[in-house]
């Protein structure tokens, strides 16, 4: 008998059994892949911490999560500068003065600005009624033609043009010469990788691997006093209400003979006629001298039974829908959610923790 089951080993779950295990509680961590970390997991290839299930990059305004997490690790002084690739074009991300320099061949920030104005006007779109016009109406139309229609379509799926206007609410849009893509005061990359920090964290709690919960709900459940839940609500839930709808990935990693291949670990392909939305070079994350380099393409997939959600399709059908579950989940006794799967949201990796922290404290007394 544990006093907590908690279902998935990712970064959720990880936070609570450390936290957990802190104020003396017995945990027993499950998890349906062959190792911990989730989403996070990170497998050394070629003396490489290659990031498995896309790019993670730790940034945080919040000193006391940062403190947190450098309690496992050491962090380094990566800061993510992607590049945006378009056709035979290559412009800085987000988009700042770099961006509008190549864009338009142009010095000044009131140079941009004038363009920028002007071709909103000349838009003439007073309402947005969908994701295009939402776009065009913040940064105008050549921004978005060469750099969000295209990898707007390939990640939701959609046209932009079928696709509601909230969800892009803004556009980060600098007049300075900066391509530091975020604005927390604290960033980077765990030396040796993340999985390092999830094995920390998981020390003194008891972890299966290979182990579903589905397959053997009843048993695993009569484990324990309480479960932490961290994976698809809906499906907890036999699919009661209906299912929810999320957004997959698929990534196609390659090996190559040679010390550098695109000079940035983060690459977009803005583009439609490229099938993926990004190539990542390891490497780059952990300024990396290997004689060799890891690879990998970027795919977004249609979500089903076969593969791993990603990420939350939250439009208003969807947030309705899970409101129901999460109406369901508040009169457990026994059974929290947390994490992106089981609060239906997707949440950066700070707030995750952070997250995971608070829920810690008001469970375990």
């Amino acid at each position: 008998m544990y006093d907590y089951l908690i279902v998935g080993a990712g970064l959720f779950g990880a936070v609570f059994a450390h936290e957990a295990v802190k104020k003396g509680k017995s945990c027993l961590v499950i998890d349906k892949r062959n190792h911990v970390g989730g989403n996070v997991y990170t497998e050394e290839i070629e003396g490489i911490n290659v990031h498995k299930y896309g790019a993670h990059i730790f940034h945080t305004n919040d000193k006391y999560v940062w403190d947190y997490v450098n309690s496992f690790a050491e962090f380094n002084r990566y800061t993510n500068s992607p590049i945006a690739i378009y056709g035979d074009e290559v412009y800085n991300l987000p988009f700042n003065m770099n961006t509008f320099s190549k864009l338009w061949n142009i010095k000044s920030p009131d140079e941009a600005k004038s363009i920028i104005e002007r071709q909103k006007t000349e838009a003439g779109i007073d309402e947005p009624q969908n994701l295009e016009e939402q776009a065009i109406s913040l940064v105008g139309t050549d921004v978005y033609t060469k750099l969000v229609k295209g990898y707007t379509a390939k990640q939701w799926g959609k046209s932009p043009k079928d696709l509601p206007s909230f969800i892009i609410k803004r556009l980060p849009v600098r007049y300075t010469y900066d391509n530091n893509y975020f604005n927390d005061r604290y960033q980077g990359i765990p030396q040796g990788g993340y999985t390092r920090i999830i094995e920390k964290m998981l020390e003194g709690s008891d972890v299966r691997l290979n182990t579903d919960f589905y397959c053997d709900r009843e048993n695993l459940g009569m484990l324990a006093n309480k479960i932490v839940f961290t994976g698809t609500i809906d499906r907890y839930y036999d699919y009661c209400f209906g299912k929810l709808e999320y957004r997959s990935l698929l990534f196609e990693t390659e090996v190559m003979d040679k010390d550098n291949f695109q000079g940035n670990a983060v690459v977009n392909y803005t583009s439609l006629d490229v099938p993926y939305t990004r190539i990542i070079e390891h490497k780059h994350f952990e300024f990396g001298t290997q004689e060799k380099t890891v690879v990998t393409k970027e795919y977004p997939a249609e979500f089903d039974s076969t593969g791993e959600p990603y990420y939350p399709i939250n439009d208003e059908k969807n947030n309705e829908l899970y409101n129901k579950y999460r109406r369901l989940a508040e009169k457990e006794e026994n059974v929290v959610f947390g994490g992106r799967l089981g609060m239906y949201k997707y949440y950066d990796m700070h707030v995750v923790i952070k997250e995971a922290l608070e829920l810690s404290k008001k469970m375990l007394v």
